[in-house]
């Protein structure tokens, strides 16, 4: 190895370190700023290690401010919505991409039209729906929203995914006498695994931090989410910011599982063809 490609591997190097430290450290900072008091966020020491650690931080959120209330309700929202999502989308992309019907461009057409269409147009005509369906302050006022906000661009990815797999698999699979529900859950369901990972983060991203429609449509306490919920320790001559950041630690734990568990199916979706062609 020459001394020029010793430089270039070296600054390769640092440039990725670089970039891995500003990438970690507003985590840590949100940590040492959970750990901490008003007076040492802004004045004493804003960038420190907390000194004293402060963990009644995390004490106040959760029992003054009931952030496992808003978590709660976050977790049930999400939960639901997800399932729903998965298996709404995943039966249409296969109908519409590996199934031959009538119309089945024109549905897909039409429900990849809601992809265009900005979330804040439809917020009366949405409230006013929910209001005459009863659905106000109830679990389902978000739940529903949240469903077909994210049902277009689900359904976009398992049908991309699904037009990759060959159409041998399922010859081979009705030719053994699999019927096509059979086909779908034990051979097309395996095989775009990484699309489901892709879609469960995307949508649980979507859900978990999601502020307007949950502002608008819910106004009761015991209901509301967590990005909500983080309005209540905004007062107002003063803010416990150190009891925030413990909330937002807290709201923050779900959403770094999701991606750890499934992080490794999202790097094979980009290469999902050498799988199924292997």
């Amino acid at each position: 190895m020459g001394l020029l490609d010793k430089i270039k591997r070296s600054a390769l190097n640092f440039c990725v370190w670089a970039y891995c430290i500003l990438s970690i450290y507003p985590l840590f900072y949100l940590l040492f700023y959970s750990l901490k008091n008003n007076d040492e966020i802004f004045y004493k020491n804003p960038f420190g290690f907390p000194n004293p650690l402060r963990f009644d931080n995390y004490v106040r959120a959760v029992k003054a401010f009931s952030i496992m209330t808003y978590f709660k309700n976050s977790m049930i929202v999400s939960s639901v919505s997800i399932v729903v999502i998965l298996t709404c989308s995943l039966m249409f992309a296969y109908a519409t991409a590996r199934m031959n019907w009538r119309l089945r461009k024109a549905a897909f057409t039409y429900l990849t039209l809601g992809l265009f269409i900005p979330m804040q147009v439809i917020m009366i005509p949405l409230s006013i729906l929910v209001k005459n369906l009863g659905l106000a302050n109830t679990y389902f006022a978000l739940i529903v929203p949240y469903i077909a906000f994210n049902l277009a661009f689900s359904s976009l990815i398992f049908y991309g995914f699904f037009r990759t797999i060959p159409s041998e698999m399922e010859e081979s699979a009705f030719i053994d006498g699999a019927s096509i529900y059979k086909t779908f859950t034990s051979i097309m369901l395996p095989l775009v695994k990484p699309a489901i990972a892709t879609v469960l983060i995307f949508a649980f991203l979507n859900i978990w931090n999601e502020y307007t429609i949950a502002l608008i449509l819910i106004s009761k306490n015991a209901l509301k989410t967590l990005p909500i919920g983080m309005i209540s320790f905004t007062g107002q001559y003063s803010t416990d910011w150190g009891g925030m950041g413990a909330a937002m630690i807290i709201a923050s734990i779900p959403t770094i599982l999701v991606y750890l568990l499934f992080s490794e199916q999202v790097e094979k979706a980009l290469t999902v063809g050498a799988g199924v062609k292997g």
